[in-house]
């Protein structure tokens, strides 16, 4: 186990080496962001004068040891219009995405997996081909129509539900809640279900599939013929097994929820760091969009490492060191 651990984290090092080369280059390469935010009053010798304060008159292979250098020690530079350090925005807005994808997660599990068993379980039933219908739609429609259907569905027509905003928040430790307050539940719950859709239908396809292929499995026979309860051989044997992929792909779902919930949140006008990041492109605040993504990547690097790990406490026939057995 420690010998893989070492090797993936010298991986991720080279990953995140090579993805701070791409992403700073590919951003600072487009436009010059002192014409978007500088007054209209600044003529051309405050122009230069602001260039050069920013160190963007510098060569860019030179901005980017400057970068580089500077990340090595935990700084990512200070936004352009907020004038703050751009790690502190996203760790100020990150609360409110955590808790949007985190309740998409539980939403994705506690729909999907009852209704992935009943599908694997009963697969030729009406209710069953319902099941597989709508797990197909959730995952073909374009999030931003589910969430603007919704929108018009429940908060316009119906009126029951608040359209945008995050609503009432408690502080706990320090990190404000909107899912522990009724009105921020409200303003929680169409955000979280449009997020979720989409990992609801791969917990489903997964599940169903999972379910199909052990229940027929000799061991599960052996138990039934032993005697043992239905209800254990689903939760202990049938459970163990289903969940070894959908740990896998939800791992990966999970990162891609929190560094694509753009689109929700700015449908929903979510106060997250996906909204942010809208905003920063809007200015082109290139300290703050790198910080952004050297962020969501060293996020990836991370769930990867945790979903290997959490992957082989599953399966004890993983073995993930040098030795087998």
């Amino acid at each position: 186990m420690a010998e893989f651990i070492i090797k993936r984290v010298l991986q991720a090092m080279v990953v995140l080496l090579i993805m701070t080369v791409l992403v700073f280059f590919g951003v600072n390469v487009i436009g010059n962001p002192v014409y978007i935010f500088a007054s209209s009053e600044c003529d051309q010798a405050c122009l230069t004068k602001t260039i050069a304060e920013l160190g963007l008159d510098r060569p860019l292979w030179e901005q980017y040891f400057v970068f580089l250098s500077n990340l090595l020690q935990g700084d990512l530079g200070n936004s352009f219009t907020h004038g703050i350090p751009a790690l502190s925005l996203i760790f100020e807005r990150l609360p409110a995405t955590l808790e949007l994808a985190i309740c998409a997660l539980a939403m994705a599990l506690g729909f999907g997996l009852p209704l992935g068993i009943w599908a694997g379980l009963h697969p030729d039933t009406i209710i069953s081909r319902c099941i597989m219908a709508f797990s197909m739609i959730a995952f073909s429609l374009p999030v931003f129509w589910i969430g603007l259907i919704m929108i018009l569905t429940f908060s316009v027509q119906l009126g029951w539900m608040p359209a945008v905003g995050r609503g009432d928040t408690v502080d706990v430790f320090g990190t404000e809640l909107s899912a522990l307050t009724l009105d921020g539940l409200h303003h929680l719950v169409m955000p979280a279900f449009t997020l979720s859709l989409i990992m609801m239908a791969i917990v489903i396809r997964l599940t169903r599939a999972g379910m199909r292929e052990v229940i027929f499995a000799d061991y599960i026979k052996f138990a039934r013929a032993n005697g043992i309860r239905e209800r254990r051989i689903l939760t202990t044997h049938v459970m163990k097994n289903l969940l070894i992929p959908i740990v896998t792909v939800l791992g990966m779902e999970f990162g891609g929820v929190i560094a694509f919930a753009v689109v929700v949140e700015s449908i929903f006008s979510w106060p997250g760091v996906g909204k942010m990041l809208i905003d920063a492109i809007g200015v082109l605040d290139r300290p703050l969009i790198v910080a952004y993504l050297i962020f969501v990547v060293f996020m990836f690097v991370v769930l990867n490492l945790l979903v290997d790990i959490l992957y082989s406490l599953l399966d004890p026939r993983v073995r993930l060191g040098g030795n087998q057995t």
